[in-house]
């Protein structure tokens, strides 16, 4: 007697992604270290996000936000995908453009650091800068007019909420799993897009947790203790984190995170403590500095007992020819 074999199912006319080399979905979870750099001082768990692919927390955005991308047909195999960002993010879509055979262009502010600009360029992407004095608000205004020119997909990680979206969906899960007990008193990071710290915050409150989400905004020594000046652009010492109460990272903001405290932390000594940081072995940015630094402000209000948790976001050797390296 034949054998009846089952019939072939209808194959799916979503776009496939690449049969091979592409990896950013299957990387497992970064560490969640508990760090003290003093004796007496409080421990901080520490998400080590330098840790993946690319160097930087921003791989999760650009894997998830692009994968779903090809998957629903907004960007087509080899197509061109435009993106505006003063590093992390632009490096992060470069390494993942050339995973999934897209073509990258990054619009960055002048005066970024050179390694910034040569690591997206290794990846095959193209870099095109936006004058220095309009700040990332030039660079948002000079992808939207490459990508209408281009016929390019536009991520557009200021408002996507895909990009909150990654943390809540996986970092938030992880952490979960990482600390003890599965519960975090406390979620502190600095903010660009501000899409970490809200993507944890919401995560964390889907497990159960009532975490109090804390920004750190860095600012001069001068400022502290006064008003000090708002404005739009990033920080000068802490790249890729806002200095002002901005429109980009409020964007995120949403009901859940009303409570969300904002922490003044001076620029100086968080730039100091990234170098700590880098001298015992983590291998960092000016912005986990920041985040260090804004979580130990933050232990000294919760006290010895809450487990604070933030993310050291990136590698030190795209900063190699800033301020974090040119000691006097």
């Amino acid at each position: 007697m034949a054998t009846a074999f089952p019939t072939r199912p209808n194959v799916s006319t979503t776009p496939r992604l690449p049969d091979c080399n592409h990896y950013l979905d299957r990387t497992a979870a970064t560490p969640l270290v508990p760090v003290r750099l003093d004796a007496d001082g409080p421990t901080i768990w520490c998400k080590l996000e330098f840790l993946n692919p690319s160097g930087s927390t921003k791989d999760r955005i650009a894997g998830y936000i692009l994968h779903k991308a090809v998957r629903t047909g907004k960007v087509a195999p080899g197509g061109l995908v435009v993106e505006a960002s003063s590093g992390s993010t632009s490096i992060a879509m470069a390494l993942a453009s050339a995973q999934l055979g897209l073509r990258f262009i990054a619009v960055m502010p002048e005066g970024v650091s050179r390694e910034r600009r040569l690591i997206i360029e290794s990846y095959g992407g193209e870099v095109v800068f936006s004058p220095k004095a309009e700040g990332i608000l030039g660079a948002l205004a000079g992808a939207e007019a490459v990508a209408k020119e281009r016929g390019a997909y536009l991520p557009l990680q200021f408002e996507n909420p895909d990009n909150p979206g990654a943390h809540r969906s996986r970092t938030a899960c992880e952490i979960l799993g990482q600390i003890p007990g599965g519960c975090v008193d406390a979620v502190v990071t600095g903010v660009g897009t501000g899409g970490t710290l809200v993507g944890l915050f919401e995560g964390l409150c889907d497990h159960g947790c009532s975490p109090t989400a804390f920004a750190a905004r860095p600012v001069t020594g001068a400022a502290l203790g006064g008003a000090g000046a708002e404005c739009c652009s990033f920080s000068g010492r802490i790249p890729g984190v806002v200095d002002g109460l901005s429109t980009i990272y409020t964007r995120f903001r949403t009901e859940r995170a009303a409570s969300l405290v904002e922490l003044d932390v001076p620029d100086e000594e968080a730039v100091e403590l990234a170098r700590r940081l880098i001298r015992k072995g983590f291998p960092v940015g000016p912005s986990s500095g920041l985040n260090y630094l804004a979580a130990l402000m933050v232990a000294q209000r919760l006290g010895p007992n809450a487990q604070i948790v933030t993310v050291f976001p990136d590698r030190m050797e795209r900063y190699f020819s800033t301020e974090l390296f040119n000691q006097a």
